[in-house]
């Protein structure tokens, strides 16, 4: 089953209205989408996603509800690209819902999971010619420690990469469990007691194989610039990595500038085209995660162009 992360918070975040045109960057199996698409009658929602599994399902789901919404296979890194090709230039809203789906979790075969046993795969987009199994089995030792501890923030990260490259010298490492035997063997017991041991390495590898780090910044900036007047942007994330990023884009597009900050009466011309709605990230409550531990490390934040 598909559990979507803060739904209730982040179809607030938006404040749709009903003739609006939003966009869901992270369509999944439309959980955000079919009650996006449920409130703006008259309105638009243009959905992206890269996995045909998710695409079939929820145009089942969403064409329950209505014909005005259009889901376009294709990275969110080309919102503003794709968008533009159908003559939609501005936007009354984006959502970003980050991480991976609970189905491609839960389905074994897509290989993302270290909790079931599958061939090393982890593509958001089958078509991807790099998987885990490219990554695991023919990066270099020193690739693979950078790769672990940048995007994994593992700290036995350099003991893990030197186990996989001496595990592969005798025989490719061709499964999910193979991989976290190799792991697990790479770290003190102690340290494998509180949470699953592959958890970072596994998430380090994913971010590599889909590049998930690389075009987060731009997507963000591309959908800013669309946003309309009254626009919002609503993004949850699920680590520090992408947290740390929306945080910088959303900071950087709000700021004062610098030569009246402070003053009492700023010219209009020199406040910030956008203002940050919560300070803080707004985490799940907690009925939520009693209802879906997989939501503890998300965060929410939302930013609105207001000139």
């Amino acid at each position: 089953m598909h559990y979507t992360v803060m739904k209730n918070e982040s179809i607030e975040g938006l404040c749709l209205k009903e003739d609006g045109i939003y966009v869901d960057c992270t369509l999944g199996y439309a959980g955000d989408s079919r009650e996006i698409l449920s409130r703006i009658k008259k309105g638009f929602l243009f959905a992206f996603d890269q996995d045909d599994d998710a695409i079939k399902y929820s145009n089942n789901v969403l064409k329950q509800i209505g014909n005005n919404y259009l889901i376009i296979k294709s990275n969110f890194l080309y919102v503003k690209e794709e968008l533009e090709k159908r003559k939609i230039k501005k936007v009354d809203g984006i959502l970003f819902d980050l991480g991976v789906s609970s189905p491609q979790l839960d389905t074994a075969e897509r290989g993302f999971s270290y909790h079931a046993d599958a061939r090393l795969d982890m593509r958001m987009d089958k078509d991807n010619k790099l998987s885990a199994y490219e990554v695991v089995n023919n990066y270099s030792e020193k690739d693979l420690a950078r790769i672990i501890f940048s995007y994994g923030e593992e700290k036995y990260a350099k003991s893990i990469a030197r186990n996989i490259v001496k595990a592969r010298e005798s025989k490719n490492i061709e499964t999910t469990f193979e991989l976290v035997d190799i792991i697990k063997k790479s770290m003190p017991y102690k340290d494998t007691l509180n949470h699953h041991p592959a958890r970072r390495t596994f998430q380090a590898i994913r971010i590599e194989v889909n590049h998930e780090l690389d075009i987060l910044t731009d997507s963000l900036k591309k959908g800013l610039d669309m946003l309309n007047v009254g626009g919002r942007m609503v993004v949850i994330s699920f680590h520090s990595l992408e947290d740390n990023i929306v945080k910088k884009v959303f900071n950087e597009y709000s700021r004062e500038n610098s030569f009246v900050k402070g003053l009492p009466n700023i010219p209009e011309e020199y406040l910030p085209n956008f203002k940050i709605i919560n300070k803080k990230p707004i985490v799940p409550s907690d009925i939520e995660l009693n209802e879906n531990n997989r939501s503890r490390s998300a965060k929410l934040r939302i930013i609105e162009r207001i000139k």
